[in-house]
């Protein structure tokens, strides 16, 4: 004769979980941005004579022009050719470098409480916030 087991006791009966969607107002939405670079070569080809430049005497915006202008252009006694032009070639590498957005910390306040999150995209004046509401049970209730 078989004995019989005793039936396992069911699992208490689990209530759907108190959840609602409601809106909170984002105070800030900061992107954070990954940077990358890349370096690739470039062929770079220069005049075999220099070129001279003209001498003359600037004074007030002229010469802050000029200093500008100077900051901002590559060497102006060096004339760039194509590379059929005869001239002296070589590889420079020219790195570039790249930043773009991969996430934003927001901030908002939601009942009067702020909180931080970071997200995958902004979110505009409003973020859809998840709230749930579950009851605190313990062992010891009387």
């Amino acid at each position: 004769m078989a004995q019989a087991e005793p039936d396992p006791e069911p699992a208490p009966a689990r209530q759907p979980e108190n959840v609602r969607v409601e809106y909170a107002q984002v105070l800030r939405a900061e992107p954070v941005y990954q940077t990358l670079r890349a370096t690739t070569m470039v062929e770079r080809c220069e005049a075999s004579t220099p070129v001279e430049e003209a001498q003359e005497n600037k004074t007030g915006i002229a010469r802050v022009l000029g200093a500008v202008k100077g900051a901002l252009t590559p060497d102006p006694k060096v004339e760039e050719v194509a590379p059929s032009a005869g001239g002296q070639c070589r590889l420079v590498p020219l790195e570039r470098e790249f930043r773009r957005p991969i996430a934003y910390d927001v901030d908002y306040v939601h009942r009067g409480v702020k909180y931080r999150s970071r997200l995958p995209a902004d979110p505009g004046n409003r973020v859809r916030v998840r709230v749930s509401v579950t009851p605190v049970v313990s062992s010891e209730t009387p």
